[in-house]
């Protein structure tokens, strides 16, 4: 969890959910597997070129998709651009504050750029222009306006439904507008271990009494295209190979669920 929202949590507290979840269930009716319920308001923003809000429990998110010209990177010049960020409102929470984004805002925005990009979610070839001289650029930024725990998995979902509807802006420069060409539908999903046992979508209380986070992004071919480790807990190899099989298996529900 971000480290500056780290509050105090009483010791009768902590002692509920580490035996309720030493019981298989926790403090919310969820069992340890189970994700909060997802709501998705797809087309939020009317002026993006695709956006979305997420609702993950109480934590909301926004995305918004900009697409424009603009020149591709030397090294590949026959790709168009991608780029993702960030940003915790300080209305978030009361301990964000206005400003650069901070430790844990980076690390979050590489996890989702990293699950996306890899997942090759994106045909980034169909996005040239004039190959070498002018490409599609497509900027991808997510606000989060209330956090309640697993930024990142909110973020991803929030990401991927904006994309999935974003509207190349073709029209602009003669052609006809298309939809963002989509190859793959990836999820990440953030398991947090709290005593021995690994949960699935820990909200802000879990992941205060939380030893450590793993993330793993996977696609449709259920391959890992992102798994990134936070705060200072150990896992074992015993948890890494849990932790595989919960990211796939909660991965396709989710999917079939929402990206169909």
């Amino acid at each position: 969890m971000p480290m500056d929202t780290l509050a105090v949590i009483s010791g009768l507290k902590r002692d509920m959910i580490l035996n309720s979840i030493k019981r298989g269930k926790r403090l919310d009716g969820r069992g340890l597997n189970d994700f909060r319920d997802i709501k998705i308001f797809e087309n939020y923003i009317p002026k993006a070129s695709g956006s979305a809000m997420v609702e993950l429990g109480r934590t909301k998110v926004v995305a918004g998709v900009k697409i424009e010209e603009g020149e591709p990177f030397p090294d590949t010049p026959d790709q168009g651009v991608m780029a993702l960020n960030i940003e915790m409102l300080p209305m978030a929470f009361p301990t964000f504050e206005a400003g650069p984004p901070g430790e844990e805002a980076i690390e979050y925005s590489r996890v989702v750029d990293r699950g996306i990009r890899e997942s090759k979610m994106i045909d980034v070839t169909r996005l040239v222009i004039e190959p070498g001289t002018k490409v599609w650029m497509v900027f991808i930024d997510i606000d989060i306006i209330n956090y309640a725990g697993n930024i990142i998995d909110a973020s991803t979902i929030a990401a991927v439904a904006a994309l999935r509807n974003a509207i190349v802006p073709a029209s602009r420069i003669g052609g006809e507008d298309f939809k963002l060409p989509v190859n793959a539908n990836p999820v990440s999903v953030t398991m947090a271990k709290i005593g021995d046992e690994l949960v699935i979508d820990p909200d802000l209380e879990e992941e205060q009494v939380s030893n450590g986070r793993i993330t793993i992004t996977m696609a449709e071919d259920d391959h890992i295209h992102a798994i990134q480790k936070g705060d200072v807990g150990e896992f074992t190899m015993e948890d890494i190979r849990k932790a595989i099989k919960a990211s796939r298996d909660t991965g396709n529900r989710i999917r079939s669920q929402y990206f169909r």
